[in-house]
C-alpha cells in the first residue's frame, strides 16, 4: 500500500488539513491517508498545546468520518515522552514492510527538516510530499532546497501542488476565544465537540 501521513497537533484540525490530505491522495494515488495527531512534538512546549490528546483525536476521527480513504491512527498520541518523526516513520517501516509512506508537510518546512532530530533518516524510511505555501518567497527558493537535500541525503521529495486555506489551528483559537464563528473553516461534527465540552474558550450553545 502507498500510506500518506499526516502529522499535526491538530489543535483543533480543520478543513484546510482536511483538503491538504485529499489532494495527496488523489494527485500521488496513495490508498489511505493516515491523519496522526501528536503525542508530544518535539518542536513544540506543552502550554502551546491548548487540548489534550484525548480531546485532539476525538476532534480528528469526527473530521474524517465518512471518508473511507482517510484512518485515524493514535500511535504518537499512546506513546511516553517526546514523539519523534524518525521514530514513528522507523516503527511503521519495521511492522509493514510492503508498505510505502509519503510524509505530507508545508514546503515551508523543508527549510526547517534538517534541524529535526535525525532528518537522515526520515529522508530514508519515506517520500517527502511538500505542499507549497505563500510564506515561500520564491519558487526558485524552494527548488534549491529541494535540489539542496536530494543531493546532501538522497532525499524523495515531491511537491504537492493545491492551494491551501488561509487559516490555521491558531487563527481558529484566537477566533474561539472572541467568540468568533468558525463554521465556514471546521467540520460541523468538529465545532459541535467543541462547544460541547468548552474547548478553546467556548460556551455550550
Amino acid at each position: 500500500m502507498k500510506i500518506g501521513i499526516m502529522g499535526g497537533t491538530f489543535d483543533p484540525i480543520h478543513n484546510g488539513h482536511l483538503m491538504l490530505g485529499q489532494e495527496a491522495f488523489i494527485q500521488f494515488h496513495l490508498d489511505e491517508i493516515w491523519f496522526m495527531p501528536n503525542g508530544n512534538p518535539p518542536h513544540k512546549s506543552k502550554n502551546s498545546i491548548q487540548s489534550d490528546a484525548k480531546h485532539r483525536a476525538v476532534m480528528t476521527e469526527l473530521a474524517i468520518r465518512g471518508n473511507k480513504n482517510f484512518r485515524l491512527e493514535l500511535y504518537e498520541t499512546e506513546q511516553k515522552g517526546i514523539s519523534y518523526t524518525y521514530k514513528t516513520l522507523e516503527y511503521f517501516s519495521k511492522c509493514r514492510r510492503e508498505d510505502s509512506f509519503y510524509f505530507i508537510i508545508g514546503a515551508d518546512s523543508l527549510f526547517a527538516l534538517e534541524s529535526w532530530v535525525h532528518p537522515e533518516r526520515i529522508f530514508q524510511l519515506c517520500t517527502i510530499l511538500a505542499a507549497y505555501r505563500n510564506e515561500i518567497d520564491t519558487p526558485k527558493k524552494l527548488e534549491s532546497q529541494i535540489e539542496l537535500l536530494k543531493e546532501k541525503y538522497n532525499a524523495d521529495i515531491r511537491l504537492l501542488n493545491t492551494p491551501l486555506m488561509k487559516i490555521s489551528s491558531h487563527e481558529l483559537r484566537e477566533m474561539m476565544h472572541k467568540g468568533q464563528a468558525i463554521s465556514n473553516y471546521v467540520p460541523h461534527a468538529v465545532e459541535k465537540y467543541i462547544r460541547k465540552e468548552r474547548l478553546y474558550g467556548t460556551e455550550n450553545t
